[in-house]
């Protein structure tokens, strides 16, 4: 029996249609991308045999093929051929790690921002090594590759731009990936993977791990909606400047060690599907979401 600390989980019935509402946006994904519905299963075959192996081990007994078999429904030929093969792992891609923390300094460190937080329209090079400049920016952070090779991809990438004075200027738009690239696939899966997880370790604990809410309001005009999204553009860009500045300072001092930390905030609007919603009164729960 499950202890106080340990609830038991939500009854599969209750749990199905809240995953479908969860899968059906990367249904839509993979039938654009023309993965068909028996490669999916291929993928979460695996992923079953995976995650019975490994995260439902019994402390201080070897996992078997039979057990593997009745947690996942899997037949035992199966589980025997699939175990050991590791679950898929979606690698950093060099240059986006690089990229990453290039641009995570830029936008952090006191040297290459303003008084506002702002990044610094930087030189090429700086006559003095006290002053901020791109080259020293790449130094600080990589020396692996030179900085005139970064500021030409990142040129051709449209993350930064010359300005008149001949300065590199971060562009607005430098930390979104574009639709579809290495870069926007990794932090698919990563920024996903975060979120569901969070989600899901609060489901199966007896009070919230993580927090994991949203503000909502139904029955809105389209005017509204997309004045409200940019309004939570805003907000949302400050609190990830502030928390990646935080963050950043906090790191230059920490010992490092195995752990990893992420802060993610989503916005979303649709057509609402029920035409007869209608705007959130004083009548009805605050409108907000919790975990």
């Amino acid at each position: 029996m499950p202890s106080p600390r340990e609830p038991t989980p939500p009854n599969p019935e209750r749990l199905q249609a809240p995953v479908a509402r969860l899968l059906r946006p990367l249904v839509r994904l993979l039938i654009r991308s023309g993965i068909t519905f028996p490669a999916v299963t291929n993928i979460l075959r695996e992923l079953y045999v995976n995650v019975a192996e490994y995260d439902f081990a019994l402390s201080g007994k070897e996992q078997t093929d039979s057990r593997v078999s009745l947690l996942t429904g899997i037949h035992r030929k199966e589980v025997r051929r699939l175990r050991g093969a590791g679950a898929p792992v979606s690698t950093v891609p060099a240059s986006l790690s690089r990229t990453s923390r290039i641009l995570s300094r830029w936008l952090a460190a006191p040297e290459f921002t303003d008084a506002n937080g702002r990044p610094l329209p930087l030189p090429r090079t700086a006559d003095q090594p006290s002053l901020p400049s791109f080259e020293s920016l790449v130094v600080s952070v990589t020396r692996d590759v030179r900085p005139r090779a970064v500021l030409d991809e990142w040129l051709d990438r449209r993350i930064v731009t010359i300005d008149a004075d001949d300065r590199i200027v971060l562009a607005e738009t430098a930390v979104i990936p574009s639709g579809g690239s290495e870069q926007q696939l990794y932090y698919f899966g990563r920024n996903l993977h975060d979120h569901a997880a969070a989600a899901v370790a609060n489901i199966l604990s007896a009070e919230p791990q993580f927090m994991e809410r949203a503000v909502h309001y139904d029955g809105l005009s389209e005017e509204l909606a997309r004045k409200l999204e940019q309004r939570s553009r805003e907000l949302g860009t400050e609190v990830l400047r502030e928390a990646n500045r935080e963050a950043h300072a906090a790191s230059e001092t920490d010992g490092g060690g195995g752990w990893r930390w992420t802060l993610g905030i989503y916005i979303y609007r649709e057509a609402a599907a029920d035409e007869t919603a209608r705007p959130f009164s004083a009548d009805d729960d605050a409108p907000e979401a919790g975990s």
